[in-house]
């Protein structure tokens, strides 16, 4: 394995802002504050980054020479987000204000029909910032007490009660912003009575719960730091016309429920009436979101600005695999539920979409989607480009650490090439790829992609890396996906993670980012 080598872009950029061949503090500072775009940088700031380079053999007292520098660049501390803006949205909103972080089935390892039950992927999806937690509740066999299962499949039961500890345990691990756990309930009156003294003795004080007031307003996530609510929903099989909760539930249950599925009766238009005296949750399949944006777009848009709507998987995703959620986030959705335990590009933009706000699993809807002065956003009127992203993509390594060496190619290095595109709304949807670098475990592809952007708020950018094979499907190489309204200016050390979301040790991309 050869040395890695700085792109010539590094270099020259090394020479403008160095003399003799080291460059200064005051080199460095000016350098962050110039490419970086890191204006309030100080002179103490440049010497923290001299200090975390001190260690190497290549460190020079009076700065950084070009392999000291390059070694800064693309190392562990120089990410394309900041890590020290931490939660930085307004919290003090109401929920319906702010994108939340929702998960489908939590309780499911694997497939929807026959993966057994468990708290483990409940706990996982916790760990990653997932804020809302869905449980199927049904009497188990003897109907003496609870379960959770995906009901009429094959799928082995979990015990209701350790789904709720292990909640409680796990809560507040990644984020002290509120837990939603939400019931699909199945159960008699008898036993709504036992799960909510089983719900009550769990939680205790962490419970919030509104009484038997109707909310004319949701909370903020503020208010409700470290707490957890309890919200219902009519079973999927069910049609949400049918369904009101209140019509024979025990009275102890119905307390504790902070968010109410409301009665929708018939088509979305009409699912979607706004009631200006209290707020509630809507449903909506996959498809029933995808059909009614194209009649009622702006009435969907005007429910969310107080409302809370949940777009959920159609049944027929037995694989869980997930949907688009650009279409539900245009039109407001605040919870967009997916199967955590899937995989796939959209679960990368889900992930994506939550590493911004400090990834504490809620994020605030651009100021269009919150119905200020009483106007609605219309998804479908054209708009004027705000800002154009500028990205050169320089190299990449670290698949010789962090692969068997015979995982791409048996007798040669691997060919690489590189995707980087944007998703967000249709008309800023656009993937770009690189030229394939031939047999080298460190790409240099030094190619430079512009994209005009009308919607930063919702617009993420893709990252992708494969492997080109002649013969076969090209291999998957490492991905990310990064919130464009939080992308730093300047040149960084981009990640790149597993098909599961999970970060490899070592893979990385040196990249350069651009606003105009």
């Amino acid at each position: 394995m050869a040395a890695t080598e700085p792109p010539a872009d590094i270099k020259a950029i090394f020479n403008d802002y160095s003399e003799n061949g080291t460059m200064s503090v005051d080199h460095l500072r000016q350098f962050m504050v110039e490419v970086q775009g890191e204006e309030k940088a100080t002179v103490e700031d440049a010497q923290e980054v001299l200090d975390s380079l001190q260690h190497l053999n290549i460190f020079h007292k009076r700065g950084l020479n070009l392999d000291a520098f390059f070694k800064y660049l693309f190392g562990d501390s120089n990410p394309p987000l900041n890590p020290k803006l931490g939660v930085h949205h307004d919290m003090t909103a109401p929920l319906s204000h702010y994108f939340i972080y929702t998960g489908h089935n939590s309780y499911l390892t694997g497939n929807q029909l026959s993966s057994d039950c468990s708290d483990v992927p409940i706990i996982n999806a916790l760990k990653n910032g997932v804020r809302v937690i869905e449980l199927d509740i049904w009497p188990n066999s003897t109907k003496d007490s609870i379960n959770v299962l995906h009901g009429r499949t094959l799928t082995a039961p979990v015990e209701f009660l350790k789904c709720l500890k292990s909640i409680k345990e796990h809560a507040f691990v990644a984020s002290e912003y509120p837990v939603v756990i939400t019931l699909e309930d199945h159960l008699t009156p008898e036993l709504q009575a036992l799960a909510a003294e089983m719900i009550t003795e769990t939680f205790g004080d962490m419970l919030f719960t509104p009484g038997d007031e109707c909310l004319s307003e949701f909370p903020s996530p503020e208010s409700l730091k470290r707490r957890i609510m309890i919200s219902t929903k009519p079973p999927e099989e069910w049609e949400e016309a049918e369904y009101e909760c209140g019509e024979d539930v025990a009275a102890e249950y119905r307390r504790l429920i902070a968010i109410h599925a409301g009665k929708g009766k018939g088509a979305v238009g009409d699912r979607v009436k706004v009631d200006p005296d209290k707020v509630r949750r809507l449903s909506l399949s996959e498809q029933q979101i995808e059909k009614g944006v194209t009649t009622h777009a702006f009435e969907i848009v005007r429910f969310t600005h107080k409302n809370l709507l949940r777009i959920y998987p159609k049944g027929t995703r037995v694989d869980s695999s997930n949907f688009d959620p650009l279409t539900a986030w245009m039109h407001g959705a605040q919870l967009v539920a997916f199967n955590m335990q899937g995989y796939g590009r959209e679960l990368w933009m889900m992930q994506g979409m939550f590493k911004a706000n400090g990834g504490c699993g809620y994020v605030k809807k651009p100021e269009f989607l919150l119905g200020h002065d009483g106007r609605v956003f219309d998804p479908k009127a054209a708009i004027p480009i705000r800002t154009t992203l500028r990205v050169t993509v320089y190299m990449g390594e670290g698949w010789y650490h962090d692969f068997n060496h015979t995982h791409f190619d048996t007798y040669s290095p691997p060919d690489f090439y590189a995707k980087v595109g944007i998703v967000g709304v249709p008309v800023d949807c656009m993937m770009k790829k690189t030229k394939t670098i031939g047999d080298n475990w460190i790409p240099t592809w030094d190619e430079v992609f512009e994209f005009p952007i009308t919607i930063p708020e919702l617009a993420l950018l893709r990252i992708e890396v494969h492997e080109y094979d002649m013969s076969d499907k090209d291999d998957f190489a490492g991905q990310t996906c990064l919130p464009v309204r939080e992308l730093r200016q300047g040149i960084r050390a981009v990640p790149l993670c597993s098909q599961k979301g999970e970060q490899y040790k070592s893979v990385k991309l040196l990249m350069r980012f651009e606003y105009f």
